[in-house]
């Protein structure tokens, strides 16, 4: 099963389960997102992203430029426990 596949599988299953009301919101939230023109100033896939200076789990600060230098960068975004 591809990717695809299991998620608009995930999809269906949320769907048939989730409150109608639930369902409406969320619905009008991503009709919401696609008329802001949000995707017109994200970046895309072949972007380049600016470099960047973060804290690592102790504190530390850690440059985009130095882990790029090691190699591949993959950078991912938690949105916390929801």
């Amino acid at each position: 099963m591809s990717l695809q596949d299991r998620l608009d599988q995930m999809k269906a299953e949320f769907q048939a389960k989730a409150p109608p009301e639930a369902l409406e919101v969320m619905q009008r939230s991503t009709e919401d997102l696609r008329n802001s023109a949000i995707m017109e100033t994200c970046l895309k896939k072949g972007d380049q992203a600016p470099a960047f200076l973060l804290p690592d789990h102790t504190g530390t600060d850690i440059s985009s430029a130095d882990l790029l230098a090691k190699g591949p960068l993959v950078i991912s975004f938690y949105r916390g426990v929801w």
